[in-house]
C-alpha cells in the first residue's frame, strides 16, 4: 500500500515537473507589446543619440569650443550631408564603400570558412599555421595597405586583397573556436550512424559550430570594414570612385570638418545598420534553435 503510495506520489511530481518544463519553454513565445518593443529596443539608442547631440551642441553654443575648424555644430554637419544628399552624391559614396566591402566580404568567406575547417580538423595544419592565423588577426589592417598597393597596383583588387588580409584569419579563428567547443559525444553519435568525413562535417561539426563560427563571422566584417576603410583613406585614387574612407581623406585635406565629420557619421551608421539587419538576426536565430536564447 506504501509502495503505491509512494509510485502515486513520484508520478505526480513528475508529472508536475514536466508541466513546469512545458510552461518554462512555452512563456513568453508571443509578439512582444508594441510599447514594451519601443522601450527596450528603440527607446535606449535614441535617447543615447539625443544625449551625444545635446552635448555636442552644447559644447559649440557655450563656447567651449568655440573653433568650428575644429568642432562644427551638429547643424553645419547635416547642413554638408544634405547637401550632398541633394546633390545626389551621398548614396554614391555609401553604395562605393558598402558594395566593396561585401564583396570582399563574401571572398573572404568563401576563404575563411574552408581554412578554418581545415586547421580545425588537421592537426599539422593546426600546428603549422594556427598560430599565423592568430598573429595576423592582431595584426592592424592599415599595415597591409602599403604591400598590396606595391603588389597590385591603385585599384579595386587592391582594396579586396586588404579586406581579404583582414578579415580571413577572424572568420577561420570563429570557426576553429567553434568547432573547438563542439562536444565529443556529438562526434561519436556521428560517427556511430556513419557521418564521417564530408558528410560528418556537414551534418555535425558545421552545424554544433554554429554560434561561434558566427561570432566569427561578426567580427570578420568588422574587420573588413575597417580594412576597407583604411585602404580607402591612404590609398585614394580618382579611378576608384569615392567611397566613405575617401570622402574623409577629402575633407581633412580640405581642412573642413563638417565633411569629416559627415564621413565618420556615415561609416558608424553604414557598421551599425550591416550588424542590426544581418548578423544580429542571424545570431538570435542560431542562439534560439539551440534553446540559448528565450524568446520575448
Amino acid at each position: 500500500m506504501a509502495s503505491t503510495e509512494t509510485n502515486t506520489k513520484d508520478s505526480g511530481d513528475l508529472a508536475g515537473l514536466e508541466a513546469g518544463l512545458d510552461a518554462l519553454e512555452t512563456v513568453q513565445t508571443g509578439r512582444k507589446p508594441l510599447r514594451r518593443t519601443f522601450v527596450e529596443k528603440i527607446l535606449p539608442p535614441v535617447t543615447a543619440v539625443a544625449l551625444v547631440l545635446a552635448v555636442w551642441q552644447a559644447l559649440v553654443t557655450f563656447g567651449i569650443v568655440d573653433d568650428p575648424t575644429k568642432l562644427p555644430s551638429p547643424g553645419a554637419v547635416w547642413d554638408v550631408v544634405r547637401q550632398a544628399w541633394l546633390e545626389g552624391e551621398l548614396l554614391g559614396y555609401i553604395w562605393t564603400s558598402v558594395s566593396r566591402g561585401l564583396l570582399g566580404f563574401f571572398f573572404a568567406l568563401l576563404i575563411g570558412t574552408p581554412l578554418g575547417l581545415l586547421v580545425a580538423r588537421v592537426r599539422f595544419v593546426r600546428a603549422a599555421i594556427g598560430p599565423i592565423l592568430s598573429g595576423l588577426q592582431s595584426l592592424p589592417s592599415v599595415a597591409w595597405v602599403p604591400p598590396a598597393v606595391i603588389w597590385l597596383g591603385l585599384n579595386n583588387q587592391m582594396m579586396y586583397a586588404v579586406i581579404l588580409l583582414g578579415a580571413v584569419p577572424s572568420i577561420a579563428n570563429g570557426l576553429v573556436s567553434g568547432v573547438d567547443q563542439v562536444p565529443p559525444l556529438f562526434l561519436r553519435a556521428g560517427r556511430t550512424l556513419g557521418a564521417t568525413g564530408l558528410k560528418g562535417t556537414w551534418h555535425i561539426v558545421l552545424p554544433a559550430a554554429l554560434p561561434g563560427y558566427v561570432a566569427g563571422l561578426k567580427q570578420g566584417w568588422a574587420f573588413s570594414w575597417r580594412s576597407l576603410m583604411a585602404a580607402e583613406i591612404i590609398a585614394s585614387f580618382p579611378d576608384l570612385g569615392v567611397g566613405l574612407g575617401q570622402l574623409l581623406e577629402n575633407g581633412r585635406n580640405a581642412s573642413d570638418m563638417a565633411m569629416v565629420f559627415e564621413a565618420i557619421l556615415l561609416i558608424l551608421t553604414v557598421g551599425i545598420a550591416i550588424d542590426l539587419l544581418i548578423f544580429s538576426p542571424l545570431e538570435r536565430w542560431v542562439l534560439r534553435s539551440r534553446g540559448l536564447l528565450v524568446k520575448g
